[in-house]
């Protein structure tokens, strides 16, 4: 009998560890398509991996779990217009052309703008008429394929992205990775959560994320489901889950929030946080140095489907960085870390 054979994991850029300001779960929106006949732009956006629905129809021919234009009889190309979650310096794209095999467009380029004002037009002339600047050259695509793009200008804050597809067809789902640089106040206290998504925290290593992404705990939205969560395969072996995460802005922690919502039979037993500040340390040496990091929350005893609040908060100084122990395994929906930017 021959050896099992390994599946291998592809290795990823590392952008693309950084936030999906393309993600509607953050409020991204698709603003206006030149054409969307066999499926809506909104698809795009969504932060479920594409699916293929065999034997799904509608009025205007096959479903497709994307955003799709009808075949272009004439010059031109077709595009899509994507107001970004929050303004961001974009690092990286993934052009999602899962499923679509026959009806992929062969090319596309993404530019990106910064409007002052927040702007949900939704006319074409306003969007022909603005000064877009490229963000990638012209991208050859294949089908059934994931496209992983480093930006061409990592340093302007982009608004708003247009993908342009050469001429017609098919993108599944487009993510767009960057670093926000926008903070806003979410509670009565005036602190804000520095570690949500949406004020730049990111999710930056983990020991495990077998059934759920790290990042999902930045996420604002409440969960839907488990599958919305951080969550570790069952540990056989001595030990504990973590995972490292990178605070927006460097801050002073007033109240941890730890949220096991939909986890009953799979929470963990406890969980603890240490935290840094070390705003330059690089990702790896921030790894090797985080088991000696300070406490910022001593261990505390979870509950299934619950929401935890902690005012104990041990370490009172500004931080940039939080380990998250959780023991000895399991899943958690979000953590939130509220306090004042230092």
């Amino acid at each position: 009998m021959s050896e099992p054979s390994v599946i291998e994991t592809p290795v990823l850029p590392d952008f693309t560890n950084l936030i999906n300001v393309a993600d509607d779960r953050l409020g991204a929106k698709a603003l206006f398509a030149s054409d969307e006949f066999f499926a809506v732009k909104e698809r795009i956006l969504n932060a479920e991996p594409a699916v293929f629905i065999v034997g799904k129809y509608d009025e205007n021919g096959k479903w497709m779990d994307g955003w799709e234009t009808r075949r272009k009889r004439h010059l031109g190309n077709d595009y899509l217009v994507i107001k970004l979650a929050k303004p961001a310096k974009i690092q990286g794209f993934d052009i999602d052309t899962s499923n679509f095999t026959g009806n992929f467009p062969p090319a596309c380029q993404i530019e990106g703008i910064k409007l002052e004002q927040a702007n949900d037009n939704e006319n074409a002339d306003f969007w022909t008429q603005q000064s877009w600047q490229p963000l990638t050259n012209m991208v050859s695509l294949q089908g059934n394929s994931h496209h992983y793009i480093a930006s061409e200008n990592t340093d302007s804050v982009i608004t708003h992205i247009r993908l342009s597809i050469y001429p017609d067809g098919g993108v599944a789902r487009l993510r767009v990775y960057g670093e926000i640089v926008f903070a806003e106040t979410t509670d009565s206290q005036g602190d804000i959560d520095l570690v949500s998504a949406l004020n730049g925290g990111q999710a930056i290593a983990w020991n495990d994320a077998h059934f759920g992404k790290a990042s999902n705990l930045l996420l604002p939205n409440k969960a839907p489901n488990m599958g919305e969560g951080w969550e570790t395969r069952r540990r056989r072996e001595p030990g504990n889950d973590w995972c490292i995460l990178k605070l927006g802005q460097a801050g002073i922690v007033n109240k941890i929030v730890v949220d096991t919502a939909f986890f009953k039979g799979n929470f963990p037993d406890k969980v603890s946080i240490q935290a840094v500040y070390a705003p330059d340390l690089p990702r790896q040496a921030l790894i090797t140095q985080s088991m000696f990091w300070e406490t910022l929350l001593e261990s505390q005893q979870l509950s299934a489907d619950s929401m935890h609040e902690f005012n104990e908060i041990v370490l009172k100084k500004p931080i940039t960085h939080v380990r998250v122990n959780i023991f000895p395994d399991g899943g958690i929906s979000r953590i939130k870390l509220f306090g004042k930017i230092a």
